[in-house]
């Protein structure tokens, strides 16, 4: 029988398109696979910033995600922001009722201005309940630094946190070091019996750049979900996301901090058996 590789991204809804659901199920089908959605929050956002956000009830992202797994072969999982307790648990139970083959989590915990978005008992919760679940998670520095509290302001400082993450039970932690501006940026692999890696990426000059680190989840779930092993997606989806800044830095949409050019190099949809 054939069928598309196919990815479920269970995340926010942006309305200015460039984060969340959106920039997912782009980003997915930019990468040749096929993408289906479980949404958690309805937000009221553009370039500028979010106006508001309104929440999905516990037990409709429940059904979202029943709907789905009942029906449709998923072949790996992305997570975006998960600010409940209530919705940290719900998604662990589909975790372990359906057994997804892959998943990784971007923990979205701190807003672009700064603002803690997530409450000292989710994080607890999501230690708990959720790394222990996952393949992978993809903290910034300011969500690592939530993670596993202390000052990340270096290479090494990275290094060491990665590391405890890992000792604190997380199966492998991809930490984004894109914070730390200059001409090189530095993100750091770390996974559990391995060892640890540096990953280089040269700094590309642009102000659209809202919805990166969505975007990079999204993409390694879909070079997974197309059959590469985790290294070899995560250099994939870096080396995409690359492309996808350099390719939208001078593009204009909206007044603020606009998205990547999703589309500079769309794949044909995959059909695998």
């Amino acid at each position: 029988m054939k069928r598309y590789p196919t990815v479920l991204t269970i995340a926010g809804s942006d309305s200015g398109g460039g984060a969340g659901i959106q920039a997912d199920l782009k980003t997915i089908a930019a990468l040749g696979a096929y993408g289906t959605s479980a949404i958690t929050a309805l937000t009221a956002q553009n370039t500028l910033g979010v106006r508001a956000i309104h929440p999905v009830p516990p037990a409709f992202l429940q059904e979202q995600l029943e709907a789905v797994f009942d029906d449709i072969t998923i072949d790996a999982v992305k997570i975006g922001m998960i600010n409940t307790v209530e919705v940290a648990l719900v998604i662990a139970g589909i975790l372990d009722r359906f057994q997804p083959r892959f998943v990784v989590f971007d923990p979205v915990m701190v807003s672009t201005s700064g603002s803690k978005l997530i409450q000292d008992e989710t994080v607890e919760v999501l230690w708990q309940e959720l790394f222990p679940r996952v393949d992978l998670i993809t903290p910034n520095l300011d969500e690592a630094q939530i993670l596993v509290p202390g000052t990340i302001d270096s290479l090494g400082a990275m290094k060491a946190a990665a590391a405890t993450m890992v000792e604190k039970g997380c199966r492998a932690v991809l930490l984004k070091g894109g914070h730390l501006v200059g001409p090189t940026l530095f993100d750091v692999f770390a996974q559990r019996d391995e060892d640890t890696l540096v990953l280089e990426t040269n700094y590309i000059e642009s102000k659209n750049v809202h919805g990166t680190g969505c975007t990079l989840s999204s993409a390694i779930a879909t070079f997974v979900a197309n059959g590469y092993s985790l290294p070899e997606s995560i250099l994939f989806a870096k080396k995409y996301i690359s492309g996808a800044i350099e390719a939208g830095k001078n593009i204009v949409t909206g007044h603020g901090s606009g998205p990547l050019n999703h589309s500079f190099s769309p794949q044909k949809m995959q059909i695998i058996s």
